[in-house]
């Protein structure tokens, strides 16, 4: 009987490919996801200092406020572009222009803004800037949506946005909360140009999968028109429009928070900015369990049912909490943890969106992203607007219930939104197929 040859190569999957396969990420796409968390720990290195930094240099908190949303503006003008322009360009091409404008903009932010203290070159290089991080992260969003089979794109939805989380602004918040008091405050704003520039590098270096450099819209359509579908798939498809008002609630009230929140907890809490900092990386490092979790339970209990039950309304009950129980504990960091991590697990509820949104406009996956995208970019802005109207008037309790009220309104927006009929009956095909407890498990 004929023996296999030992000097042939081995046809199992290796260390990686195993483990890339448990966890539900697209082996292929692998470094693109550990690029994409290094590249977004650089760009979340000031977001939780900014503010403070630049109330120390006695710039007015109704400046900073305009600042951030001007910001956010132009994050949503990206956003919305990243994924009309991946359907024409391909996405690794539009990633390697966000990373370009993201670059270049900075040193101009840093050198003629921050550097000489002067308000209208901050605001034009942290305006130009904005439109980096979106062209880069959100293309290759549409990357995995692009190599993703739709049973996985759940789980490997969840991971791009734990790659995401944890670098903007989590291990970027860890990272200033150290190196702020080594090196000083304007020499982290420059580690974090080194940061994205290896992070950038690595994802569009090492990533190899054919999907990303190929254009996803038909043959002949011009960025114009395809950015022109972008827009239209809002009203032919209504269902697109209600998904991007939710994801903009969904972290609005975090880019409001990184405005009035650190006020709040250094002159009425009494932390520390180092203690301000490690707190919003404790925050999300629960919403980075938040994302995985959200993801495995709507495998579950479904897309739509776990965006309302554990993002909307979880969300509409932790955003107070995290505000008033620090109050009734003052100076007490674990408690403050305790009640931020809470609010951080419950905006990642929200993650199936992510799966949701392409899988209602199957035949137009990149157009849907794009709406989604536009709704990210979008509370970048609507946060810190909701900042600069109501903070004087309502103050900061004001400012914490229209959050908390936005969203109680998001899981009113999310009941038309169901999941695709594949996916119900998947899941009824499983319970169907279940063993039940006293027999056997069938061998697959």
């Amino acid at each position: 009987m004929p023996t296999a040859s030992p000097h042939l190569p081995s046809s199992q999957p290796g260390i990686l490919d195993r483990l890339c396969d448990k966890l539900g990420i697209p082996r292929s796409l692998l470094w693109g996801f550990v690029g994409l968390l290094i590249f977004m720990i650089g760009d979340g290195v000031e977001l939780g200092y900014l503010a403070p930094y630049l109330a120390q240099k006695n710039m007015v908190e109704a400046d900073i406020a305009v600042l951030f949303t001007v910001y956010g503006v132009t994050v949503a003008i990206g956003s919305w572009c990243a994924g009309a322009l991946s359907n024409i360009w391909g996405p690794k091409k539009v990633m390697l222009i966000g990373a370009g404008i993201w670059v270049v903009f900075q040193v101009v932010f840093l050198t003629f803004g921050v550097g000489q203290m002067s308000y209208p070159m901050m605001l034009a290089g942290y305006a130009l800037r904005g439109f980096g991080y979106p062209l880069f992260a959100y293309g290759f969003l549409v990357w995995i949506v692009a190599a993703t089979p739709a049973k996985k794109l759940g789980l490997a939805m969840g991971w791009f946005w734990v790659a995401y989380a944890a670098g903007l602004p989590t291990l970027g918040a860890l990272v200033a909360s150290f190196s702020v008091p080594l090196i000083g405050a304007l020499a982290t704003f420059w580690l974090s140009l080194v940061l994205v520039i290896g992070g950038a590098a690595l994802a569009l270096l090492c990533v190899k999968d054919a999907a990303g450099t190929k254009r996803l819209a038909p043959v002949g359509e011009k960025p114009l028109t395809s950015l022109m579908g972008s827009v239209s798939i809002m009203w032919e498809e209504p269902k697109t429009s209600l998904s991007g008002v939710v994801r903009t609630i969904n972290t609005a009230s975090m880019f409001g928070f990184f405005i009035v929140l650190p006020g709040f907890f250094m002159d009425v809490i009494g932390f520390t900015l180092e203690q301000w900092l490690r707190l919003v990386t404790v925050i999300f490092v629960a919403n980075i369990a938040g994302n995985i979790i959200s993801s495995r339970l709507a495998t579950r209990f479904g897309l739509r049912n776990t965006v309302i039950w554990m993002g909307a309304v979880g969300s509409a009950i932790t955003t107070p909490l995290f505000f008033y129980m620090p109050q009734l504990f003052i100076g007490n960091f674990y408690i403050a943890a305790l009640f931020g991590a809470m609010y951080g697990m419950t905006l990642g509820g929200f993650v199936p969106l992510s799966a949701l949104m392409p899988l209602l406009v199957p035949k137009n996956r990149a157009a849907a992203l794009s709406v989604l995208s536009l709704g990210a970019g979008a509370s970048t802005w609507v946060g810190p607007a909701i900042v600069a109207i109501f903070s004087a008037s309502l103050g900061v309790a004001g400012i914490i219930w229209i959050f908390a009220g936005l969203y109680a309104l998001s899981a009113f927006l999310m009941i038309p939104l169901r999941d695709p009929e594949e996916l119900r009956d998947d899941k009824v095909a499983k319970r169907a197929s279940a063993p039940v407890a006293t027999a056997p498990a069938a061998a697959h």
